[in-house]
Order: C-alpha cells, then structure tokens, then sequence
C-alpha cells in the first residue's frame, strides 16, 4: 500500500473551506491508501461510485468505528498529524466515502488527503512514515452551490427496483431512514437501507416521488420532506435535485 504515492505531487489539491467546528479533537492514527490518479476510489463501501472518487477535490477517507453500519457515510472531519517537524497546522478536511480497516487507525485516507497533512515539500517524508498518529474533530459539509441530491442508483431496474443514495448532505448531519409517500395508501413507506448510504425498496410506488429522510443532528432527530423530488419517468445513474440544503 502506498507505492503510488509519488504521483501525488503533480495534484492540485483544493480543500473546501471547515466552519462550525463544535467538539474537541479525537487522537487517533490513519494511513493512506495508493492511487495513481491521487483521487477516491469509485468502489466504496458507502456506494457513492464517481461521486466518492472526487467530491472534495479527491480529500475523501475510509473509516472503520466512524462508518457507523454506514450512517456515517458522507460526514466530514478535519484529521491533522502530530509529527511537528512534518505536518501542517490545519491538516485536511475530509468526507467519508469508504469503510476501512488498518494498523489501528481511525482513517485511511486517499493519497491527496495524506499528503495535504503536510507542510510544504515535505509530502516524501511524510508517505515514508506510512502510518502516523492524528487528531480528528467532526466539522460541518460545505458544498456551494450545490443543494443534496438523491442518485439513482445504477443497480435500480425501472419500475420494479429503486435504490437511492444521497449526495451533498451539508452541515453536520446523519441521515438515519428514508421514506417514500404513497399516495394511494395516504401512509409513509420505509426504505431498506441497503448498504452504506445506499436504501432501496421493492415495487416503489407510481408517478412522481415524495421523500423524507430522518436526520440525526445538533438538534436531534427531525424528517426533511423533498416533495416529488423524483420524477416518475426515473432512470439509472441520473441524479435529482431535492432543492434543499442541510444547514
């Protein structure tokens, strides 16, 4: 792991603005994990595809306790290394699009994210450490511009099998359930959480659809209600505006 790590120094790497922090860090560790491109992996575990290779500017993490059975998919950290004469001051904020499991670590990170831990020139030295010693605080998602977006799934098969995954969750938010109306039975329909951040649901209902997801936030527990949100002609692979952001 990490023999590509010397590709990383031709990556231009833009780490979207950490406001609201609100809790004390965490001491953890975290590693990397080798990419050519520098960028995610469109494969992980939270189901996120090309969304979870490059959201962020490629400074994404697997996590292993923090996955949370996959709720916590799409949460944001800032992660900062405790080698002084190596690691910067602000280190790298990252979003959570991959489970994984290291040599004790909290966060395995694209190889992007672990060289935006350290201070200039100093990425080499800071690869050749291979694991190091971290601290970690939960900040807010910031995406300007952008409102969430509920993803088809490209595993869904019009009409008979919709499967969702939301993107752009912003603040400090977990998205626990997701329903969907149906009109006919006036009553809320709960989708499976499939894996990850991925819920789906057999036979989903006609026409244009209603959803709300419960969010688990400072505030506690409240639904978010995106009315037809999705069109009834929804396809595979294509991705909806909800025209909501969560603060």
């Amino acid at each position: 792991m990490g023999s590509n790590y010397g590709y990383c120094l031709v990556c231009f790497l833009v780490i979207l603005p950490a406001i609201c922090y609100s809790q004390d860090f965490t001491y953890s560790r975290a590693t990397y994990y080798g990419s050519p491109d520098c960028l995610g992996t469109p494969t992980g575990a939270c189901g996120f595809g090309e969304y979870g290779r490059k959201v962020n500017d490629a400074n994404v993490a697997g996590v292993s306790r923090l996955y949370k059975n996959g709720t916590g998919c799409g949460a944001c950290y800032q992660v900062r290394c405790k080698a002084p004469q190596l690691c910067s001051d602000d280190g790298v904020n990252v979003v959570v699009t991959d489970y994984g499991e290291g040599d004790n670590t909290d966060f395995i990170l694209s190889t992007s994210a672990y060289a935006r831990l350290a201070r200039p020139n100093m990425a080499l030295e800071l690869f050749a450490y291979g694991v190091v010693n971290v601290e970690y605080r939960r900040i807010s998602c910031q995406y300007a511009g952008y409102n969430i977006m509920f993803k088809i799934h490209e595993h869904s098969r019009f009409p008979d099998y919709l499967a969702i995954v939301i993107l752009y969750q912003g603040g400090q938010n977990d998205i626990v359930d997701v329903e969907i109306w149906q009109e006919d039975c006036k009553e809320w329909i709960g989708m499976r959480r499939a894996y990850g951040a991925v819920f789906d649901m057999a036979n989903p209902p006609k026409g244009y659809l209603t959803m709300r997801f419960q969010v688990s936030g400072s505030a506690g527990l409240k639904w978010v209600q995106a009315t037809n949100a999705i069109p009834g002609d929804w396809r595979a692979g294509v991705a909806y505006d909800s025209a909501i952001q969560l603060t």
